[in-house]
């Protein structure tokens, strides 16, 4: 098996199916695998799969476990939902929930692959699929052929352009500022352990802990009419930011202010996929399904995927039955998430007024995402289950 992509969905993939005996490389394009400077969430589905790779150890000591999601009003700051996590977290689900840096996972995850598994410099060009193998060619002048071929390159990927065609991304009217501040610039500000999100007018805020708490990350989405440019790593303006926030609550300012470095970040959509499968090759994570940050698990459904696709090519030996059972699987979970993160798009910017407030009340009563009883679907989930039967009448 080939898994195009070194990014955290393609490395726990071929760590799950290596852990299930199956031979499998992994080509990255970059001559190093890397990160971005960025902060992740690891929900309890997704440290359910990474604790079953033997990361446990790794998780708990390189990230920071949340006391609870704390959603606040953007001006005041008074709490519209506080969803405990901590301990809670780990009684309802058995996992627990992680803040950490992607950089910090994505080498847990590339630590404990074998590095004979690991092809850097493999810049994907091209497939042909002869029925009972697949061929894959590399702009470095290598060939090689697999019986499955996995693209995971990512939300531009090239497998999936080749399978189905090219997609045109959305602009979603959303562009967000991103970066990371030294814990110790805003210790005089005592900020909870909580991941917070500040929602009001036109733009939400989001804070929260990483890297043993030695960084704060902080993503500052806003509302503006176009883009043409799609990228994690556009340089932005601290002042702009601050702008974009006047008259929001003191807090958000003092972390603004101690920013040094911010990146812009314009958030685009695309439809979800009819199928992520064709023959012997299929897709994985923003491959398939890209979707906005905003149910924070864009990461924890590329992981899920991993596990699923293991279980499926373990419960069916013949790769396309395996590759259909892990499309009838993983589709319609991942596209109602990205439909529920974009909803979400809506929900965290409405303006003062009747539907803030009636949106204010269902967070209060505890119907609304990152309340523990609403997200169950998604944080109980044990993606590494595979029933292979037909539905019952």
């Amino acid at each position: 098996m080939a898994i195009i992509g070194g990014g955290i969905g393609g490395i726990a993939a071929a760590l799950s199916l290596l852990q299930a005996g199956f031979d499998v490389h992994v080509y990255e394009r970059a001559a190093a695998v890397s990160e971005v400077g960025a902060g992740i969430q690891v929900s309890p589905n997704a440290s359910r799969v990474l604790h079953r790779l033997g990361l446990a150890d790794e998780l708990a000591r390189m990230g920071v476990r949340p006391l609870a999601w704390h959603q606040r009003r953007w001006d005041d700051g008074r709490t519209l939902l506080r969803a405990d996590l901590g301990d809670a977290v780990v009684d309802a689900f058995g996992f627990p929930h992680y803040q950490t840096h992607r950089a910090d996972l994505l080498g847990a995850l590339v630590g404990a692959l074998p590095p004979e598994r690991l092809h850097v410099g493999h810049l994907f060009r091209g497939l042909v699929d002869h029925g009972d193998r697949v061929e894959a060619t590399f702009a470095n002048g290598t060939t090689i052929e697999v019986d499955l071929l996995v693209g995971a390159d990512g939300i531009h990927s090239a497998v999936r352009e080749m399978l189905f065609g090219p997609q045109d991304p959305v602009f979603t009217g959303c562009a967000a500022y991103r970066g990371l501040v030294p814990a110790e610039r805003l210790a005089h500000l005592d900020l909870e352990v909580t991941a917070q999100i500040w929602m009001g007018p036109e733009a939400h805020f989001v804070h929260y802990y990483v890297a043993r708490k030695r960084l704060v990350n902080f993503v500052a989405v806003i509302e503006q009419d176009g883009w043409t440019r799609e990228s994690w790593t556009d340089p932005g303006d601290p002042a702009d930011a601050i702008a974009a926030f006047e008259g929001w609550h003191p807090q958000l300012h003092e972390i603004l202010r101690a920013v040094e470095d911010t990146f812009i970040w314009a958030l685009f959509d695309r439809p979800a996929l009819a199928h992520w499968s064709q023959g012997r090759v299929t897709l994985l994570g923003d491959a398939c399904h890209p979707m906005l940050p905003f149910m924070a698990q864009g990461a924890a459904q590329a992981l899920e995927d991993g596990a699923t696709l293991t279980g499926c090519l373990t419960t069916e030996p013949d790769v396309r039955e395996g590759l259909r059972l892990y499309e009838s699987l993983r589709l319609p979970r991942a596209s109602r998430i990205q439909a529920a993160s974009t909803e979400n798009k809506t929900r965290f910017h409405l303006p003062d007024g009747p539907a803030q407030r009636e949106r204010d009340a269902a967070m209060a009563g505890g119907g609304t995402d990152f309340a523990l009883r609403a997200v169950e679907w998604i944080y109980a989930h044990d993606a590494a289950t595979v029933d292979a039967s037909p539905p019952t009448a």
